[in-house]
């Protein structure tokens, strides 16, 4: 439900709204709404390493809530956008391999993490906001023949009302990284709203040198990523000669057997794979290299702060382990602020009709 004093005098306007931020993370999609005018009225993250990165960078008066499935919906402020990256693991592809190794249960069959979307649709029938924008891996359109987006699309459009269009967006070009997402929007009432007509940069466009410590003194040093009067990069994220072996050796087994699994080696003109929360374990899809014969090295947290496109000033409170994490399962800012910039004049319409009074 939105107020009065939050209707657009014009689509081309500028557009105040409300919005909430479910399965927050860290904040990258806060502040991809945050850039576009949007002022958020609720958080929910449960993971405590997470909350305490998002407080250290979004000053609240007001607690970030925990686990969004013991929230009641009398307790959620109204709103007129709902943002959520519900989570990813039971549908991505790397989810449901070590789920299936596991012999367990994934998607909607998962009972603690694939049913979360339901609790968003909770939340949407209980509040009517005017849009809502959902962000979930490339393989959720695949995954189990199809059927479990089908289930989610016909939950927004058949039983919440909504008029629903999704696309698979490729942070490359707004990131060094390959990152395919997937983005569902919805609206309350029909808009002309399509992704067809959203402008991408191109692919490409930006290389890995545009996010790599320089080195060369010309940035100030930031412990314990760099060092010493020209800011080095720390030698703890040069990989030790035995685990280097190591992932040479592997990969040179699956190349023998046709896989195409191995490190990824990257240098300044390159653009990476996606980074994922397991880079803390050996940092092997994103390897930067330090030249010939040398020994190559992570990507530091600051490094991987820049390459999902998060500013300078955003703090990094917690251990390497926990900010590779976090920064793996976040999303690609400067990709979802142009997809919300993308939705303002739509929502702008359904703010300014009188059903949204």
């Amino acid at each position: 439900m939105a107020t009065k004093s939050l209707r657009a005098k014009s689509a081309a306007q500028s557009v105040p709204f409300t919005f909430i931020d479910l399965f927050a993370g860290i904040g990258g999609m806060r502040l991809a709404f945050d850039s576009v005018g949007g002022r958020c009225v609720f958080t929910s993250e449960w993971n405590k390493f997470a909350q305490q990165t998002y407080a250290a960078n979004h000053r609240d008066n007001r607690p970030v809530e925990g686990d969004i499935t013991k929230v009641d919906t009398d307790d959620i402020p109204d709103h007129d956008v709902l943002v959520a990256g519900f989570p990813c693991q039971p549908f991505s592809i790397a989810g449901v391999s070590k789920k299936n190794s596991l012999g367990r249960k994934h998607g909607f069959e998962d009972e603690t993490q694939g049913t979360l979307f339901f609790d968003v649709a909770r939340v949407i029938k209980a509040k009517r906001p005017a849009a809502f924008l959902l962000e979930n891996v490339k393989n959720l359109k695949s995954h189990d023949k199809g059927r479990t987006f089908d289930v989610i699309l016909r939950t927004l459009r058949e039983e919440l009302g909504y008029h629903v269009e999704f696309a698979i967006i490729d942070g490359n070009g707004f990131v060094p990284q390959h990152r395919e997402r997937m983005v569902i929007v919805g609206f309350r009432d029909k808009t002309a709203f399509s992704f067809a007509d959203l402008v991408l940069p191109e692919k490409g466009s930006r290389k890995l040198g545009d996010i790599l410590h320089p080195e060369d003194g010309s940035e100030k040093a930031e412990a314990p990523f760099t060092e010493g009067p020209l800011a080095t990069v720390n030698p703890k994220y040069i990989l030790t000669d035995g685990l280097w072996r190591y992932l040479q050796g592997y990969a040179e087994k699956h190349r023998a057997k046709g896989n195409g699994f191995g490190f990824g080696l990257v240098g300044a003109n390159d653009v990476t794979r996606t980074l994922s929360a397991r880079y803390y374990k050996d940092g092997s899809e994103i390897l930067v290299s330090r030249g010939e014969g040398l020994v190559p090295r992570r990507l530091t947290p600051r490094e991987c702060a820049r390459l999902m496109g998060y500013p300078e000033s955003f703090r990094i409170p917690v251990s390497d382990t926990q900010a590779y994490k976090q920064f793996g399962n976040s999303v690609a800012v400067p990709a979802f602020a142009a997809v919300a910039r993308h939705m303002l004049p739509h929502l702008a319409q359904v703010l300014a009709r009188p059903e949204a009074a």
